[in-house]
């Protein structure tokens, strides 16, 4: 079964507050967690393929426009699926 983009959304959103790194300075970090400099190292020298690299891509975006807080309520729902 397919998801559609809003579930995807928001299968994004959990995992961004679930998901760890798996490597690197920051590793066992949930993605969520992870600073602004260290996302943005990855925007400038490439993000890694995969899931990995798409939820460090949009947790960059997510930082570097300030929306952080949009990740309160996924984390305060306490579903980490």
């Amino acid at each position: 079964m397919t998801e559609n983009p809003a579930q995807q959304r928001e299968h994004d959103l959990l995992r961004l507050v679930s998901m760890r790194m798996p490597y690197g300075k920051f590793k066992g970090r949930v993605l969520a967690d992870l600073p602004g400099h260290y996302l943005g190292w990855f925007a400038r020298e490439g993000f890694p393929t995969g899931e990995l690299g798409r939820l460090l891509a949009l947790m960059y975006e997510i930082d570097h426009n300030d929306l952080r807080a949009l990740l309160l309520p996924v984390r305060q729902s306490g579903d980490t699926r």
